[in-house]
C-alpha cells in the first residue's frame, strides 16, 4: 500500500478491465477519516438499514459460508458505487494491488513478454536486463509450470499473476524447449520490473520522427521528453505522436507529454467537479523555449482520457493536427480512496476541459484528418509494429489469425507533415460532435490515474 498510504489517486477510468486522473480531494479525507460518522440523518438511517439485513442475512441464509461479513460487505459497496455511473467502482485488496502497479509502471516479477500460441503460453522475448533475460530464458520457450503447479491450459492473465509477486520472492517456472521438446526449469528472484511506456522512436529518412505513447505512467513524460531531444539532435524536422489504443493513465504524464510544446505557465487542462469554485488548472512548467514544428498525432476509439487530453491540447491550441479515427470520449474524473481491508474506492469527482472550455465526456474528438481502419486492419498494425519479428506474410497470417496490413493512418499523417513543411497550412476539421466514429475502435479505454501527495 506504500504509494497509495502517501496519496489519493484520480483515475479517468473506462470500462474498468485496465486503469487510471489526479487533482484534488475535494473534501475526500474528511469522509475517509468520517467513514461511518454519517453527517446527516437520512444517511445515517440507510446505513443502519443496510446493517441490520447484513445481519439477518448473516444469521438466516442457509448457506453461512455465502453470507460472511466480509462477503457481504464487498457486495454491498461493489452494488452501490458501481450503480452510480460506469467509471465509479469498488475495487478489493487484489484490484487495488494491480491499480498500485499499473500507476507506478512496475511490478515484480521474472522479465519475459509471452503471449498464447494456440492455447500454449509462450515467450515472445525475454526483458534486457531481468531475472528472465540473465537466467537464460528464450523466444519460444513454453511456461508448462509455475513452482509445482501444472500450467497447461491456463489462461494467459491467470499465468502473468502467478509470475507476478512481491520484489525478492523465489518462483520456479519449467519450460518446454526445442524439437523434440525438453523440460528446462528455472527458479528465479522476482525484480521490480519497468516498463517502458514511450516505445519505437525513430526518424525516418525524410526528417518525420515517429513516437508511440503506450500509455500515461509515472515516467512516461520523462521518456517522452528524452525522446523528443533524441529526435532533435539528429535532425527531426516533424513529429508523428501516436497515442492510438493508448488507454489513459497519470494526468500529470499527459500534461509532461505536451510541455515541451507549450509556453511556460500555458494551460492545458482544467477540471471543474460539483462546485465550479473548485475549478483546478494544470499548467505547462516548460523551463525551455516550445519547440516549433509540425507535428500530427494518431488517435482512434481505443485512444481515451490522458491520451485525449494530450490530442485535446494539442489539437485545440493549433500545435497538431489529429490523423485517424474519432477519439474514445473519456472525460471525467475519478478519485481513488483507499479504505479499510486494503482495498479502495473509486468515485467521479470531476470533468475535464480542454484549454479552451470543451468537454470530450461521451463526444470524443473527432480528427482533422479522418483514415479510418477496419478492425482487421487495426489488429494487423498493432501486431506489426509489436512484432517486427514476424515479416513473412503466411506466418503472419497463420500466427495471428488475420493478413498483413498497410498502416494508411501513419501514411496519411507523413503525408499531412510533408505537406506542411512544403509550406501548406495544417488541415482543420470540424467541430468534435460531428458524428465520425471509428470503425476500427472498440478496445476498452481505461484511465487517467492522478495523484496527489498528502
Amino acid at each position: 500500500m506504500g504509494t497509495v498510504r502517501r496519496m489519493f489517486k484520480r483515475i479517468i477510468s473506462v470500462g474498468f478491465g485496465v486503469i487510471a486522473g489526479y487533482l484534488m480531494t475535494l473534501g475526500v479525507v474528511d469522509v475517509v477519516q468520517a467513514w461511518g460518522l454519517w453527517p446527516d440523518r437520512e444517511t445515517s438511517r440507510a446505513a443502519a438499514q443496510v446493517r441490520e439485513v447484513m445481519m439477518l442475512l448473516n444469521k438466516h441464509y442457509v448457506d453461512a459460508d455465502a453470507v460472511t461479513g466480509d462477503k457481504l460487505a464487498e457486495q454491498a459497496i461493489e452494488s452501490m458505487v458501481g450503480a452510480l455511473d460506469p467509471y465509479s467502482g469498488f475495487l478489493n485488496a487484489e484490484a487495488f494491488r494491480q491499480l498500485e502497479e499499473e500507476i507506478d509502471s512496475k511490478f515484480g516479477g521474472i522479465g519475459v513478454q509471452v503471449e498464447d500460441v494456440e492455447g500454449r503460453v509462450t515467450v515472445v522475448a525475454p526483458i534486457a536486463g531481468t531475472p528472465g533475460e540473465r537466467a537464460g530464458i528464450l523466444r519460444g520457450d513454453v511456461i508448462v509450470k509455475v513452482d509445482d503447479a501444472d500450467a497447461r491450459g491456463w489462461k494467459l492473465d491467470e499465468l502473468v499473476g502467478r509470475l507476478r509477486g512481491k520484489p525478492g520472492t523465489e518462483v520456479s517456472v519449467t519450460m518446454e524447449r526445442g524439437e523434440p521438446a525438453r523440460e528446462v526449469t528455472f527458479t528465479l528472484k522476482r525484480e521490480i520490473i519497468k516498463v517502458d511506456s514511450v516505445r519505437d522512436v525513430t526518424l525516418r529518412d525524410d526528417g518525420v520522427g515517429y513516437i508511440r505513447v503506450a500509455l500515461f505512467a509515472d515516467r512516461t513524460g520523462e521518456e517522452f521528453v528524452a525522446a523528443v531531444r533524441k529526435l532533435r539532435d539528429q535532425g527531426m524536422r516533424a513529429l508523428v505522436i501516436d497515442l492510438r489504443n493508448n488507454p489513459g493513465g497519470l494526468l500529470t504524464a499527459a500534461v509532461e507529454v505536451v510541455e515541451p510544446f507549450f509556453k511556460k505557465n500555458e494551460l492545458v487542462v482544467y477540471t471543474e467537479g460539483r462546485d465550479p469554485k473548485n475549478r483546478e488548472e494544470l499548467r505547462a512548467k516548460g523551463a525551455m523555449p516550445p519547440l516549433d514544428l509540425p507535428i500530427a498525432v494518431l488517435v482512434n476509439g481505443g485512444s481515451a482520457s490522458a491520451a485525449e487530453i494530450v490530442a485535446g491540447a494539442l489539437k485545440d491550441t493549433g500545435r497538431a493536427v489529429l490523423v485517424g479515427g474519432k477519439t474514445f470520449g473519456k472525460g471525467s474524473v475519478q478519485t481513488v480512496i483507499p479504505i479499510r481491508g486494503d482495498a479502495g474506492l473509486r468515485v467521479t469527482t470531476a470533468k475535464y476541459y480542454t484549454p479552451s472550455g470543451v468537454t470530450i465526456h461521451e463526444r470524443g474528438i473527432r480528427p482533422d484528418v479522418k483514415e479510418v481502419l477496419t478492425p482487421e486492419q487495426e489488429k494487423a498494425v498493432f501486431l506489426q509494429r509489436l512484432r517486427p519479428d514476424v515479416v513473412d506474410p503466411a506466418v503472419f497470417a497463420e500466427r495471428f489469425g488475420v493478413a498483413m496490413a498497410e498502416d494508411t493512418q501513419l501514411a496519411a499523417a507523413v503525408r499531412e507533415l510533408h505537406a506542411q513543411l512544403g509550406g501548406a497550412a495544417p488541415t482543420r476539421g470540424g467541430a468534435d460532435d460531428e458524428d465520425d466514429t471509428d470503425a476500427g475502435a472498440g478496445s476498452e479505454a481505461a484511465d487517467v490515474i492522478e495523484e496527489e501527495t498528502k
